[in-house]
């Protein structure tokens, strides 16, 4: 009997390294995964996963679809699964999704829907062979590879703008992570409108699509904002059909919000219970306003002790600016080079590649990825896999260890304000103003381009504006105003209904009026009568 496709993960799935689909491994192998066998074990787990979810829950749709609902479902896990682990999944799927066609539903003898697709046998570097036909749950064993079902491939593809899109985004220089949120976006508008062709769409289905986000999703001015970027990329850019006037989209309202900006105190009690690499992030991102991914793409060279400066490469919109060297931290950061320094030898002595290089300078020097200068300052202490060559090797620590680091020091250092490492960047910025920065400087440390950017932190300084005070502190310090109400002790040996002159002599000589606000201690106690007290 065939093994279950979609089977769960771990022993249920298979003992050995070796008891992978063969369909799975020649998938593997067709689309070129640089990942050792065990690695790829667990790739095949994921898949097998994704496939019994779908089984579960038959649904027709694109399968990059099925694929996000299988990811919502994995975040309402008890335990949830770690970021780690939800990117190794995501990983696998793509890959999955890359080297399949044909995806659909089918029934089976029992009138069961499950999953079929073709495998694609055409790879990065390899030539075309046919395509393998695999159905969920029958056609996974070497049993039917052996059977020879194939089919000769055509020229489909599943997504035929995507090809046109990466060479479009990487000849504009864009950032990785723009890429792939564009991509994204861009295929979630195609799901919305059930995977049709893009060049069959106009502007009156990108209308549609964005005041969905809008009305019925309720996103975020921002997240509407990138959605349209990336659509408006797609039709002027890729497919070159500019789309016409959009003036009429329902937009979501951006509204205007302070940053979150700590006190010096604060700061310190934050940075105190951070310690060992976590820590000195930290400190670097307070201490030189840098953004979180800016300090940890640091590079060897771009310390410049003597000078007492940082060289900031391809920041935010791919610019260039120098920041301080706080003297706190260069004895600190030297420790941690002559460490990160051993790391680097290590690597050298194990015939490791260089780390990740710009631009085309890998090609014109193939061996500056190995130098000393090119080392990341904050490495990462496992190797990883470039996702544009494939290649294993060692990058910059991951930013989701310093988020968690800095929302765990938040709590213990008992702040009850909503911390993130962008606040660090918000708190410098904001602590210069007040120590009588000018603005310009400011905007320049942190790479504003305009000054009115930077303006926002006037509004969140200690006294806000330029040295305005308010109206309430020049009329001296408010005191409040004790009311006292006296009342007077109730003799044991009257009763409590007797005449006012004979309260007074038991409270004593002094006349009604000269008694009002006066504190009777002892005695028994009675509401006065008289309307007056």
């Amino acid at each position: 009997q065939a093994p279950n496709a979609a089977s769960g993960g771990g022993k249920a799935f298979g003992e050995g390294k070796g008891s992978d689909p063969a369909w799975l491994r020649r998938l593997w192998e067709t689309q070129r995964v640089p990942l050792p066998a065990e690695k790829l074990h667990w790739w095949s787990i994921h898949v097998q996963r994704f496939l019994k979810f779908v089984r579960r829950h038959p649904q027709e749709g694109p399968v990059e679809v099925l694929l996000e609902h299988f990811l919502s479902d994995l975040d309402v896990q008890d335990p949830p699964i770690g970021v780690w682990q939800r990117d190794q999944i995501r990983q696998a799927l793509a890959v999955f999704v890359r080297g399949i066609q044909n995806w659909h539903l089918e029934e089976d003898e029992r009138g069961l829907l499950r999953p079929a697709f073709r495998l694609k046998t055409t790879g990065p570097g390899l030539e075309s062979r046919g395509a393998q036909e695999v159905r969920e749950g029958s056609v996974g064993s070497d049993r039917s590879m052996a059977a020879g079902q194939s089919a000769v491939e055509g020229t489909e593809i599943l997504e035929p703008w995507l090809p046109r899109f990466q060479a479009c985004m990487r000849l504009r220089r864009y950032a990785l992570r723009t890429e792939e949120s564009y991509r994204d976006w861009i295929r979630r508008f195609l799901s919305f409108h059930e995977g049709a062709d893009p060049a069959a769409l106009s502007e009156e289905e990108v209308r549609e699509y964005l005041e969905y986000l809008a009305v019925a999703r309720n996103v975020s001015a921002s997240t509407q904002n990138q959605a349209l970027c990336a659509l408006l990329f797609l039709y002027g850019t890729v497919l070159e059909r500019p789309l016409g006037d959009l003036k009429e989209v329902v937009r979501a309202r951006r509204p205007q919000r302070l940053p979150v900006v700590l006190s010096r105190n604060e700061v310190q009690r934050l940075l105190d219970v951070m310690e060992g690499t976590l820590g000195l992030i930290a400190r670097v991102l307070y201490g030189t306003g840098l953004r979180l991914m800016e300090g940890l793409r640091l590079r060897v060279k771009d310390l410049d002790f003597d000078r007492g400066q940082i060289v900031v490469r391809e920041g935010k919109g791919d610019k260039d600016r120098v920041v301080m060297l706080p003297a706190a931290l260069r004895d600190p950061l030297r420790t941690h080079l002559a460490r990160v320094r051993v790391l680097w030898e290590s690597d050298r002595a194990v015939g490791l590649p260089g780390v990740w290089m710009p631009d085309a300078l890998d090609r014109k020097y193939p061996e500056a990825g190995k130098e000393w200068a090119w080392m990341w300052v904050f490495p990462a202490k496992r190797l990883a896999v470039d996702p544009r060559t494939g290649i294993q090797r060692r990058h910059h620590a991951h930013e989701t260890a310093v988020q968690r680091a800095v929302k765990a020091a938040a709590g213990l250092a008992r702040i009850e304000k909503k911390v993130a490492c962008h606040t660090l960047r918000h708190s410098f910025a904001t602590h210069l103003l007040e120590r009588g920065t000018d603005l310009r400087s400011v905007q320049e440390l942190l790479g504003h381009n305009s000054v009115e950017t930077t303006q926002i932190y006037t509004h969140v300084m200690r006294r806000p504006g330029i040295g305005v005070v308010s109206p309430l502190d020049d009329i001296g310090e408010m005191r409040d105003a004790v009311v006292e109400y006296g009342v007077p002790p109730v003799s044991a040996s009257k009763p409590a209904s007797d005449d006012a002159s004979e309260g007074d002599a038991v409270a004593g000589t002094k006349p009604r009026s000269e008694r009002r606000g006066e504190i009777v201690e002892e005695g028994t106690y009675r509401v006065m009568s008289d309307p007056g007290v």
